[in-house]
């Protein structure tokens, strides 16, 4: 059911704007958290390419927790172990795991396709309901007398 924004009070319209404010801030932030998601996927499946013969027994950092390293030597550069969710790790060949990668990088990229969409229809509605706002406080002031304004006076 389409409601006229015109039919609508200026309490309501605020209310509908607070509720569009709630509703942009959600979809932005979901659209931040399926980008920073995909970029560790970009970058998993672009370190893959270290993973090759030329490299093998090369010594590294290996990564203990994200600030402390031990030294450590590539031996295998043709399998890995792939976080597939909730602490479940799959060992998969370079090749597999680039493809497991891609597969990600594109159905998120799909999401996030998906959520812009909804994002700017309600930054159009927010738009529209604001211009709704501003008309009816201008024939607001327009209606009251200037006697009614009340001015602040200092005493």
């Amino acid at each position: 059911m389409a409601v006229n924004l015109t039919d609508l009070s200026l309490p309501q319209l605020e209310g509908l704007k607070t509720q569009l404010d709630q509703e942009i801030e959600f979809l932005t932030s979901s659209i931040g958290q399926l980008k920073v998601v995909q970029t560790k996927y970009v970058e998993a499946k672009d370190s893959m390419n270290v993973l090759n013969k030329k490299n093998k027994g090369k010594e590294l950092l290996v990564p203990l927790t994200s600030s402390m390293y031990v030294p450590g030597t590539l031996n295998d550069v043709e399998n890995v172990f792939v976080d597939v969710g909730t602490g479940y790790y799959v060992e998969k060949n370079v090749e597999d795991s680039k493809a497991f990668f891609k597969r990600k990088i594109e159905f998120l990229t799909k999401q996030i396709e998906k959520v812009q969409p909804a994002l700017q229809e309600k930054h159009a509605m927010k738009q529209a309901v604001i211009e709704v706002m501003n008309v009816k406080i201008q024939q607001l002031q327009q209606n009251q007398p200037a006697s009614q304004v009340a001015v602040p006076t200092k005493a």
